[in-house]
């Protein structure tokens, strides 16, 4: 029924989930937060309705908790009517994003930074990174078992793990975070910069070393929306270039996380040319990033 086949077991990529022992629609956190905001809307409707003198023992909480459960089964109706079809149109993105090699790096790393304002940017990510839609367990599993072998292999690494391109969006937290600090110190009036650097350098640590950019994207976001589109896109060049130069691996994150534990550090010894290839191509769009934004 709704073109969902409930025979299949609830496992990564089936689209369906186990709930309370029960086997359902794998809507994920997006079902959660539509849930949350209808019973939170139910809630401060209903919460101080007065109800005859005979029901008080429903009023408040009780009289809301009834409500929000006659009102989920429509709602429930509509989601087998419309969540199956959101599930095709994702899979059908993660198809495209894996088949369509460089153009698929960029897109998924354009789509990475642009839904950063909404948070939606998980749903993008997490999938590749955490979830099948690359390799069976994810980028970051998948790496971790695979690290020695890696590291101890002469061949390129592009060859051995073609699906780390789309582990790539990390080098834009380190090398465009510097570029645009850079641009914002000194475009900021002599007498604001100490103020100003009091401010960015915290910001663009946070962003190199553990790969949180927000306090530094959210400096510019409100101010130049476009500027932040601007970013996404060089972002997602950045990545599609290195990648295009045999540049891959599990770099999401930033150096002490990710970037030097689980890529620079084990595999200097067979694949230093790839790292110094990716170091000069991240200093280039440092520059870049730091023209543009000074612009």
């Amino acid at each position: 029924y709704f073109g969902v086949d409930f025979t299949q077991d609830a496992v990564a990529g089936s689209g369906l989930t186990m709930m309370a022992g029960i086997k359902t629609l794998d809507t994920s956190i997006i079902g959660a937060i539509i849930i949350s905001g209808i019973v939170t809307a139910l809630h401060n409707r209903l919460f101080d309705k007065k109800l005859p003198v005979f029901l008080g023992i429903f009023q408040g909480t009780s009289y809301v908790v009834i409500i929000a459960f006659l009102v989920m089964i429509p709602c429930a109706w509509l989601t087998l009517l419309g969540w199956p079809k959101v599930q095709m149109g994702i899979e059908s993105l993660q198809a495209f994003l894996r088949s369509a090699g460089a153009l698929g790096v960029w897109v998924y790393t354009f789509l990475e930074r642009i839904l950063i304002p909404t948070g939606l940017h998980h749903f993008i990510y997490g999938q590749f990174i955490f979830g099948p839609a690359a390799v069976e367990g994810g980028i970051q599993m998948y790496w971790a078992q695979h690290l020695q072998e890696f590291s101890l292999s002469a061949e390129p690494l592009k060859s051995l793990f073609p699906e780390g391109g789309f582990a790539l969006h990390g080098n834009s937290k380190i090398f465009g975070a510097v570029g645009i600090s850079l641009a914002m110190y000194f475009t900021a009036a002599p007498e604001n910069r100490v103020k100003v650097a009091g401010l960015l350098i915290p910001a663009t640590l946070t962003a190199m070393l553990v790969g949180i950019t927000e306090p530094l994207e959210f400096t510019f976001l409100f101010i130049s929306p476009l500027l932040f589109a601007v970013h996404a896109v060089l972002a997602a060049s950045m990545s599609t270039v290195m990648y295009l130069f045999g540049v891959v691996g599990n770099m999401g994150g930033g150096l002490i996380d990710q970037v030097l534990p689980q890529n620079w550090i084990p595999m200097f010894s067979n694949h230093a040319d790839m790292m110094l290839t990716q170091i000069a191509i991240g200093l280039c769009f440092t520059l870049l990033y730091f023209v543009v934004f000074r612009t």
